[in-house]
Order: structure tokens, then sequence, then C-alpha cells
């Protein structure tokens, strides 16, 4: 008495009994999630590339934003309003009154 496979002739058994997808169907996984260079750590790593880029675009700006100050900074009268409007300093003959409203938009540093 011999025992016939009830599977045999369907299409999906056919498919799946190659060995050639098995071997395919290995590799797939295999790149996917067990190798160094696998497509879930490809994407982490481009995310971080992303954000590092994003940052370096930053500071490029800011970067700018500094230099273009450090060269109003080189006028004598620059300095002087800087250091009046940043530092709040005056003239030995100078009265300074800071007025503050409540709900005042400017945020103190």
């Amino acid at each position: 008495m011999k025992f016939k496979n009830p599977y045999k002739d369907k299409k999906w058994f056919k498919y799946l009994g190659n060995k050639y997808v098995w071997v395919l169907l290995f590799f797939v996984v295999w790149m996917l999630f067990l190798d160094n260079y696998s497509y879930f750590d490809h994407r982490f790593l481009d995310e971080q590339k992303n954000e590092l880029n994003n940052n370096k675009t930053y500071y490029q700006e800011e970067i700018k934003k500094d230099q273009e100050q450090i060269q109003q900074l080189k006028n004598p009268e620059q300095i002087e309003k800087y250091a009046r409007e940043k530092y709040f300093m005056k003239k030995d003959s100078e009265d300074i009154y800071i007025i503050q409203f409540e709900g005042d938009t400017i945020q103190e540093e």
C-alpha cells in the first residue's frame, strides 16, 4: 500500500517543493534580517545620516549669522549699540529704565 500525497498536484506545493525557491527565500530572509548590512540597519543609518545633514545645515546657517555679527562688531558704534541692547550698559551720566508689562511677549534670557 503506497501512500499518495494529497497536495502533490496543488500549484503552491509545486513552488514550495522547489529547492530554488527555498534558496531564494533563505537569501531574502538573510539579507533583510540577519546580515550585518541588512535593510533595517540601512534604514536606521539613513535616518541618522539625514538628521546629521539637517544639523550640519543648521550650524552652517548659525555660523553665517555669527560671522555677520562679528563683522558688525568691528565698528565701535555697533559695539556700543550691542552693549546697550544686550547687556544694558550705560554711560556714567545716563540712567536706564527697563519697563516690563504683564503678559509681555519678550522673554528674559
